[in-house]
């Protein structure tokens, strides 16, 4: 059996073994709340990185990993507090006597505390970074009997995952769409997503000087579905690898007809998950090769949480895109974690400053002193650096006057069909051509 079949299966045999205990668990809790003991919390906490383990050192390894984790979780509750794995990366944990969410976010709270820094995980292995994200469901409101609450608990997980936040409580607002496995799939496969692009400003040029490549996907069952929810989606469900291709593909088919902006930028942007499993590295050179698109013209964008885990390996895998001359950027920073450190073993060429911190600039004068901090941070470090979410001429302005290299948001411009962007800048018949998909 092979190694990712085998812990596949070895998840789904925990997950077996720990259903009836969990669901008792909960039960329990239920019940003693029917004779007044209070509420309490359902917590499913997902531990980034700790898969790359037995990816890197072997099974055996892997599963002192695991009960590393266990053991690090149940020492950080109270001894009432309840603890089992429930599948891969994924532990459960059942909070008695928590009456509300403030309660119940100062336990999660200590819980994270446990992941800040790299910790032993493994006898003889150097420390490890793994990271926690946390959904939260509780009785009664998030539901009243043991399989609604576990099941609210893991849609908050995944809502936490899509918007790379640390944990969130169950919000059925929030829950994503309801998509169906085998129509992504069918839909990847069969090239029915769209590629769009966003405008890059140069902000000391006020002009375009490149693109962001967007996937956007409309499902025939449910309309159109965010970019969050596909493509976390499609991260666990191990189709982030063929939607990667895809986007690959789809944007360097319209690249190579932008002819009538030279020396144009294009970021595409990259998962964590790509990056631990590997070989998108060579995927994204020999499709420039196929394309004909030099390696300068792109900028490889990947969240601060690709510098949780496994960071030697997400280092190499950017780094040989760098020497091959493709600029690496790191997206979404100020809101995630990382730290000095890591930004000194990191190979980016760029940071892109989120637009949460951007979007008040112009009123909020200390989000404007941060934001001119970053700037010169990064100028410091030799990194370029993006603005998003540019919203107003006033937050284009005081961008431009802290030395922001470039820019996007509405203001700037709003995603596009690529057709059409390639159509006012480029040469629109060579982007007619047919995707050729059995080419990556």
């Amino acid at each position: 059996m092979r190694r990712a079949t085998l812990q596949a299966y070895e998840a789904g045999t925990i997950a077996m073994l720990n259903r009836d205990a969990i669901l008792t668990a909960i039960g329990r809790q239920l019940a003693e709340n029917d004779i007044g003991t209070g509420g309490f919390a359902v917590v499913v906490v997902c531990i980034r990185g700790l898969r790359q383990i037995a990816l890197r050192f072997g099974s055996e390894c892997g599963e002192q990993a695991e009960a590393g984790i266990r053991k690090l979780l149940r020492e950080s509750l109270r001894p009432l507090d309840a603890v089992f794995q429930s599948g891969d990366e994924t532990f459960l944990a059942v909070l008695p006597g928590l009456s509300g969410r403030n309660n119940a976010l100062l336990a999660a709270a200590g819980l994270m505390a446990q992941f800040e820094q790299p910790h032993s995980v493994a006898p003889g292995m150097p420390p490890w970074q793994t990271r926690a994200v946390m959904g939260v469901a509780l009785f009664p409101q998030d539901g009243t009997d043991p399989d609604t609450l576990w099941r609210h608990a893991q849609m908050a997980a995944d809502d936490a995952l899509r918007r790379g936040e640390r944990y969130a409580f169950h919000d059925p607002r929030n829950a994503g769409a309801n998509i169906d496995y085998h129509e992504l799939r069918e839909s990847i496969e069969s090239n029915r997503l769209a590629t769009f692009f966003q405008p890059i400003w140069s902000l000391a040029q006020s002009r375009i000087v490149g693109v962001e490549s967007l996937a956007r996907w409309t499902s025939r069952k449910v309309g159109p579905v965010s970019p969050d929810d596909f493509v976390t989606f499609a991260e666990q469900n191990d189709l982030i690898t063929s939607l990667t291709r895809w986007s690959i593909h789809s944007t360097l088919r319209y690249v190579s007809a932008l002819r009538g902006l030279p020396g144009c930028r294009v970021a595409l942007n990259l998962s964590p998950r790509t990056l631990a499993h590997g070989g998108v590295a060579d995927q994204l050179l020999d499709a420039l090769n196929i394309w004909g698109v030099p390696p300068r013209a792109i900028v490889a964008e990947v969240t601060e949480t690709a510098l949780a885990g496994d960071v030697d390996s997400v280092v190499r895998v950017l780094g040989k895109l760098r020497d091959h001359g493709v600029r690496v950027a790191i997206d979404d920073f100020g809101v995630g974690y990382a730290s000095i450190t890591y930004l000194s073993k990191f190979p980016a060429s760029e940071l892109k400053i989120d637009k949460s911190l951007v979007a008040h600039i112009a009123t909020d004068g200390r989000m404007a002193k941060l934001v001119e901090s970053i700037v010169q941070f990064a100028h410091n470090l030799g990194l370029e650096t993006t603005a998003e979410g540019i919203e107003d001429a006033a937050a284009q302005r005081l961008l431009q006057e802290m030395g922001c290299d470039f820019g996007q948001g509405f203001h700037l411009g709003k995603p596009e069909p690529a057709a059409d962007f390639v159509a006012k800048y480029g040469v629109p018949s060579a982007a007619d051509s047919v995707v050729p998909h059995a080419a990556g």
